[in-house]
């Protein structure tokens, strides 16, 4: 899982993305609020993880920003040492989904965060054709096709058009697909991208007459939508 985590204490920050880069999450760290929300304007995450104290802007503050202007719907978990009933309610009024206090047991917090993804992903989805007008793209058998005639692409255009589909409405930006589908490796660039996102966009011949249209989002990434008309 893709995750925000925004942690003035550089000790914290380091341990805990540790802990969570261990368990397999790709965990990017910000020390200041306007930061974290800065780059949530050109990127995407599965789940955001907060502090409350920060020398900029609260993790309060950034919350409303995420849920409010931003309109970012993202899982987002407050981890701080505030404690009182007052402050969860705050936050959980103000759109959180979680509140853990500090220090967390390891276990414990690996354990939020699985819940959160679970709850923001449903396990089986993962397994289950995906159908949007003609086309229908079987996970398991590694299969998309237009009208039952199979579709010829590359394992890693496939994976480009499964994280798409998964993601029917959602703007996904180039970092998020990029990670997604080659990980942090090095070995692919935006350009590596957009290339793939093409030749996606090609060889489905998705258009708003099929029911399905791939819009780019100037200067963030793409986003596959349904686009209101009967395919013929």
């Amino acid at each position: 899982m893709r995750i925000a985590f925004l942690e003035d204490d550089v000790h914290e920050a380091d341990r805990f993305a540790t802990l969570l880069r261990g368990a397999g999450h790709d965990v990017h760290v910000f020390g200041r609020g306007r930061g974290l929300l800065g780059d949530l304007r050109s990127e995407s995450y599965e789940l955001i993880v907060l502090d409350w104290e920060l020398p900029d802007l609260s993790g309060y503050d950034v919350l409303k920003s995420i849920r409010g202007p931003l309109a970012i719907g993202t899982p987002v978990l407050f981890l701080t040492h505030r404690d009182s009933e007052a402050d969860v309610v705050q936050a959980l009024e103000a759109g959180a989904d979680d509140f853990l206090t500090k220090p967390p047991g390891d276990r414990e917090l690996l354990a939020r965060v699985a819940a959160l993804s679970r709850r923001s992903r449903d396990a089986t989805a993962a397994l289950a054709v995906i159908e949007i007008g003609p086309f229908r793209l079987d996970p398991v058998r590694r299969l998309l096709e237009r009208n039952g005639t199979p579709l010829e692409l590359t394992p890693r255009e496939f994976e480009v058009a499964l994280l798409l589909f998964r993601n029917i409405g959602k703007v996904l930006s180039r970092g998020h697909i990029m990670e997604s589908v080659w990980g942090r490796d090095g070995s692919a660039t935006t350009r590596t991208v957009d290339v793939h996102v093409s030749r996606v966009r090609k060889v489905l011949g998705l258009s708003a007459a099929l029911g399905a249209r791939l819009t780019a989002v100037y200067g963030y990434g793409y986003r596959l939508e349904r686009s209101g008309k009967d395919p013929p």
